[in-house]
């Protein structure tokens, strides 16, 4: 992609627990709705929404189009598959970047691959595809090896250190509630 932190402009996409969780992650605020070395965040808004767009975050279509780096943080649902499609990525800058952690379907890959192909999007990194584990001819992975613009990870984007860190200490956390009665982290 190029060019310093600074000038970019990140959004990501779908407010929820997840992108409240990673959203701000190890960045100061030296200036309002500014981060890190200047890095500008915002979040989206659901592109099914209906009405106002809620205060503090940017409508879906406007969000592609101003983004200089768009990052996926939703679930795969119906409302969510191929939620970036052909028409999403005509919407995005030329030189944008798009970064999906998330999941698999929420990316038209052939879409993207054609996106890719004919440098209207600067860029992608994935680290699901919408078939897990890919086979060796996924669309995905054999564009990979002829495009300088596609990144492509095998599922590892949980796997750093401070990730693991923090999963076993919610394991232990998890494991001392049980003893002593409590629930956390549940789901009834």
């Amino acid at each position: 992609m190029g060019g310093e932190s600074h000038v970019h402009t990140t959004r990501l996409l779908y407010p929820g627990t997840l992108r409240k969780k990673i959203g701000h992650r190890g960045l100061r605020p030296y200036r309002k709705g500014r981060y890190g070395h200047g890095a500008e965040f915002r979040y989206g808004d659901r592109p099914t929404s209906s009405g106002a767009v809620p205060p503090g975050r940017v409508a879906f279509r406007e969000l592609l189009a101003s983004a200089d780096i768009v990052t996926l943080h939703c679930p795969l649902v119906a409302e969510t598959q191929n939620l970036i499609d052909g028409r999403a990525l005509a919407l995005m800058k030329p030189a944008a970047f798009l970064v999906n952690t998330a999941r698999g379907g929420l990316v038209d890959e052939e879409a993207l691959v054609e996106a890719l192909r004919s440098r209207r999007l600067g860029g992608a990194a994935l680290d699901v595809l919408s078939v897990e584990p890919p086979p060796k001819n996924h669309p995905i992975l054999l564009a990979a090896r002829e495009l300088d613009n596609l990144l492509v990870t095998p599922h590892c984007a949980w796997s750093a250190r401070e990730a693991r860190e923090r999963l076993l200490n919610e394991v232990e956390e998890n494991i001392q509630a049980f003893t002593e009665g409590r629930g956390i982290n549940r789901v009834d």
